[in-house]
């Protein structure tokens, strides 16, 4: 693993390539690469240290795929051009993990092996205990048989919201071949390779068994086990569900990641429940209290947010985000309990973010997103105050990488509004600012708050 402070893929490596200086020498004479260029490679194993890959023979990532429509993407197993948003949950030896999921309304033309494909664009955010650690873009196209081809990411990687390093950036045609992520049809057996570029990024996946999975509207039927063998030598369990993708993926009992909710296959109309809606607004009116200490009126907001939580709660909404949204509403009455207006305000945005991810139900991703911008802002003011250099520049990296994803479907003068109003937060983050930071923040939110969407 490159960096321990790493969260681990959803959809692919659950640990981020560095290289060959990061291969063992064993395996990196075992992968040995048949043929560097653009088309589809094998390879052979070799070496006592290195872990087995499978023999050509069982692979179903051999032949040239052909493109005549490659961002239509139907595949059930990984309908990425499907999905709008996905959330995902999870926990690594305590410290809580969380990815989103988002396609872009972009397009991306890659030359690979003398073809010009375009690909769907997704982009990906990893955090780890509420801290940023990784924003990543991906591509991928189907192709006529109905398998999906990865071809490529964009990374950056974190550390105190500082760019790390952009390990694990690849890109079809330009560092190697593209690889399967998902045939068309995959029974127990089958060998692929979402990565094959030995010595820089590799994976190699074999289908293991068919089950039903418990999914957050009920049982879900047609998924498939997959074991994935990474460059360094681990072994993966992952879990691809229809409807879903990547349903789960865990290393070891201690680390697993699961799909908490996907839109639109778990959007409910009728608009945002008045239950959800109390819990937003007690959110926000206790982070505006808090610093005023009176814990007598919060303590009576706690009180109402967790009885609109225990009404909201009995009409069974995802097990996962309900998981999510009982823990936070418990960090924050103990904080109010302890009286510190500080752990106070943090708690009250973790309820917010997570009364959110309830929402995605009801609204859209764009509309969920311009709250979440909100919602960080709130969280760059309480950083802020508490001198937390490392957040607030997280912070920021959260705000700009949502920001990219709601922007086109922001109507013109918000959009110029918050453009300027991020302009103007960047700076003061950069500069080290906290009061500036505080007060640009500040504004942000309510700029924010303002903007509308297109119609």
């Amino acid at each position: 693993m490159a960096r321990t402070t790493e969260i681990k893929r959803p959809h692919r490596s659950r640990t981020r390539h560095t290289g060959t200086a990061f291969i063992g020498a064993a395996l990196s004479a075992a992968l040995m690469l048949a043929a560097c260029g653009d088309g589809v490679t094998s390879t052979t194993t070799s070496g006592s240290g290195a872990p087995p890959t499978a023999p050509a023979s069982a692979r179903v990532d051999q032949a040239k795929p052909a493109f005549s429509n490659p961002t239509r993407i139907t595949n059930p197993l990984f309908p990425i051009g499907a999905l709008t948003q996905v959330v995902q949950l999870g926990t690594d030896e305590g410290q809580e993990l969380r990815a989103e999921i988002t396609l872009l309304p972009d397009r991306r033309t890659i030359e690979w092996d003398g073809r010009q494909i375009e690909a769907v664009v997704s982009q990906f955010i990893a955090y780890k205990d509420a801290t940023v650690a990784e924003v990543a873009t991906d591509y991928f196209a189907q192709a006529d048989d109905g398998a999906v081809w990865y071809l490529g990411e964009d990374v950056t990687n974190y550390e105190d919201g500082v760019v790390a390093n952009h390990d694990g950036t690849w890109l079809a045609g330009k560092d190697g071949p593209a690889g399967m992520i998902m045939p068309a049809s995959p029974q127990p057996g089958d060998v692929y390779r979402p990565e094959n570029i030995p010595g820089f990024v590799f994976e190699e996946v074999t289908v293991k068994s068919t089950r039903t999975v418990d999914g957050p509207r009920g049982q879900v039927p047609g998924a498939i086990a997959i074991q994935e063998l990474l460059m360094d030598g681990t072994l993966e369990d992952k879990v691809f569900a229809p409807g879903y993708g990547e349903f789960e993926a865990r290393v070891t009992d201690k680390e697993l990641l699961t799909l908490a909710l996907a839109v639109p296959v778990d959007a409910k109309g009728g608009g945002v429940p008045v239950e959800l809606a109390a819990l937003a607004t007690g959110a926000a009116d206790i982070f505006r209290l808090a610093p005023s200490r009176d814990f007598d009126a919060l303590s009576a907001t706690v009180a109402g947010m967790t009885a609109a939580w225990d009404s909201h709660a009995r009409t069974g909404p995802p097990a996962l985000l309900a998981t999510h949204m009982g823990d936070s509403l418990g960090a924050l009455s103990a904080a109010v309990k302890a009286q510190k207006p500080d752990d106070v305000r943090q708690a009250s945005v973790a309820v917010a973010r997570a009364g959110l991810d309830l929402q995605l139900q009801f609204t859209s991703p764009a509309d969920t997103d311009l709250a979440r911008i909100e919602v960080w802002a709130r969280k760059l003011i309480a950083d802020a105050a508490a001198n937390d250099t490392g957040g607030v520049r997280g912070n920021m990296v959260i705000v700009d990488a949502t920001w990219d994803r709601v922007d086109h479907a922001v109507e013109a003068p918000g959009r110029a509004d918050v453009e300027t109003a991020r302009a103007e937060l960047r700076s003061a983050v950069e500069a080290g600012d906290m009061a500036a930071t505080s007060s640009a923040a500040e504004k942000l939110r309510q700029v924010v708050a303002g903007a509308r969407l297109s119609s």
